[in-house]
């Protein structure tokens, strides 16, 4: 049976960790960064899970992470 093909999209945007959660990155850091207040900002540099619901999807996505 031939290799499975990894969905280059879903690579580079989750990283699975040790215990099987799926990490992301967090959007609206790109541009119109002056209206958005520190905080914000700050908050958006944090990592963060996908939700429980998607886990699924996202690991058939990434076969062999």
């Amino acid at each position: 049976m031939p290799k499975m093909k990894t969905r280059r999209a879903a690579k580079k945007r989750f990283k699975l960790t040790a215990k099987g959660k799926v990490k992301i990155k967090k959007s609206n850091l790109r541009h119109n960064l002056g209206k958005k207040t520190t905080k914000q900002k700050r908050d958006y540099k944090a990592p963060s899970y996908l939700n429980q619901v998607d886990v699924a999807r996202a690991k058939r996505c990434l076969p062999y992470a």
